[in-house]
């Protein structure tokens, strides 16, 4: 490889050498300071690292091209994910700050972790090789791992943890073994490889390797049935840790699951679309009926994003050009909903602890106007109602169903939505008309005014989403 060519491929990874490079100069920096701020200053350089990554990526990483051979890739689609991943992470990072303080679980390890996390992520959307996908995979897995247990004095965030890591391991096994199977029967690790292999009549093997990597990549966004670690994860997890779960690793692990079947199985696009249709309607029934009965409210968040995530599945079902800007716009306006849903969650807390019960929740457009509307708003945008952010998402999903005639999927999706709405309106009822039953203490105001800009920046952005409708629609949802 000749000067050029590198000097070229480290152009193209420029967010990961950002964040690879910058949380190993801040572990050395907390490791070295032994101030009380350290923690601070170091949580507050990694929410500026991550923002200067996802500028590096829209900015520096000039044209579009592969990379180490085809290992990685970067076009329009690795840029938008990443751009998403980096700025939702750094949310999330965000309002953990003053959660992490108060609980005294303020160390310099979490944005560490954070900002490792985020570096397989950001990987994850570039992957274009099957050993470049799963080593982007585990590092995103390892450190989420980690997170997930970070609150060691709590049994059920060390539950969490084990569980999440158990569940873990035997996903990584499949998809490992998934790949095994596709190189043996293609030839290769490459996508552009696997491709031209899949492109005549592909063989039994590659078809079995391809629903191991289904299912192992499945648990990452966890889809039903491979969805039994979230509710107990999300349950016990810290709160900005679970903010985090069910954000950024989302956006990549779909945007990845979107590539592997797209790309170099894009020639075997009947023999997995049936798999991802039933996948997609096993998630969206699960996260509708299964939250109906939740009295926690991360638990049922949970349940969401299960069903969620069965959305974005319909739009990948669709296999088109419409449904992967369907899938990047519905999952970008559900983590600004779910991040925002979650600020409000932390800026909520009792003499006991954190609010976590729905009927906590009791009387809270009484007690707490600001954050009674913008929890308010929130609920309307995830559950999809018109004519709120989250609504557009759902609705350019079922479109793209529509356009590649899955009509029964299509239906199916907005039947689990009219479902799905019972209990987001539960927690409305609860808000609004219930007595209040606990008493708040006052939040830091920086949590505070993060969350009610999140939001109330549901309603701000409709001008901008009906231009958006307007225009997708004038040119043919021609956008990438």
């Amino acid at each position: 490889m000749t000067a050029d060519m590198l000097s070229h491929d480290l152009s193209l990874l420029t967010p990961e050498l950002m964040l690879a490079g910058g949380a190993m100069a801040l572990l050395m920096l907390g490791v070295f300071l032994k101030g009380a701020g350290t923690p601070r200053l170091v949580h507050l350089l990694t929410i500026g690292l991550l923002v200067a990554a996802g500028f590096a990526a829209l900015f520096l990483t000039g044209d579009d091209g592969q990379a180490f051979g085809g290992a990685f890739v970067l076009d329009a689609l690795a840029k938008y994910s990443k751009v998403a991943i980096t700025l939702a992470a750094a949310v999330a990072l965000l309002l953990a700050l003053p959660y992490l303080e108060s609980e005294k679980l303020s160390k310099i390890e979490f944005p560490v972790l954070v900002a490792l996390a985020v570096t397989g992520m950001v990987m994850m959307v570039s992957a274009n090789d099957l050993i470049s996908m799963y080593m982007a995979v585990e590092l995103q897995s390892l450190a989420l791992y980690v997170l997930a247990a970070f609150n060691r004095d709590s049994l059920r965030a060390s539950e969490a943890g084990l569980k999440y890591f158990v569940l873990g391991a035997l996903s990584s096994g499949l998809l490992l073994y998934g790949a095994s199977l596709v190189y043996g029967f293609s030839g290769s690790t490459g996508f552009n490889e696997i491709a031209i292999a899949v492109a005549g009549e592909p063989s039994i093997g590659l078809i079995f390797g391809l629903v191991f990597v289904i299912c192992g990549l499945a648990f990452k966004v966890s889809a039903a049935p491979f969805h039994m670690w979230t509710p107990d994860v999300y349950e016990g997890a810290p709160t900005p840790v679970t903010a985090l779960f069910a954000s950024a690793p989302k956006m990549a692990a779909i945007v990845l699951l979107a590539r592997v079947l797209l790309e170099p199985f894009g020639g075997m696009i009947d023999q997995w679309r049936d798999v991802i249709w039933i996948i997609a309607v096993l998630s969206m029934g699960v996260g509708a009926f299964g939250a109906l009965t939740q009295q926690n409210f991360k638990r049922l968040m949970a349940y969401s994003s299960i069903g969620n995530i069965g959305y974005a599945l319909v739009a990948i079902a669709a296999a088109s050009q419409t449904g992967i800007w369907a899938l990047l716009v519905f999952m970008s306006l559900y983590m600004i909903s779910v991040v925002g849903t979650f600020g409000a969650m932390l800026s909520m807390r009792t003499r006991e602890g954190m609010v976590e019960q729905i009927s906590d929740l009791a009387g809270l457009a009484q007690t707490n106007p600001g954050l009674g509307w913008s929890l308010t708003a929130l609920m309307f945008s995830i559950g999809g109602l018109p004519f709120f952010v989250g609504f557009f998402g759902k609705f350019f999903v079922v479109f793209s169903a529509v356009q590649s005639d899955l009509l029964i999927l299509a239906v199916l999706a907005v039947l689990f939505s009219v479902v799905s709405a019972a209990y987001y309106l539960r927690i409305i009822k609860v808000m609004w008309f219930d007595a209040p039953e606990v008493n708040f203490v006052q939040p830091a105001m920086s949590i505070y005014w993060v969350t009610r800009v999140a939001g109330w920046s549901t309603l701000l952005l409709l001008p901008a989403l009906g231009w958006m409708v307007y225009r997708a629609f004038s040119v043919g949802l021609d956008v990438l």
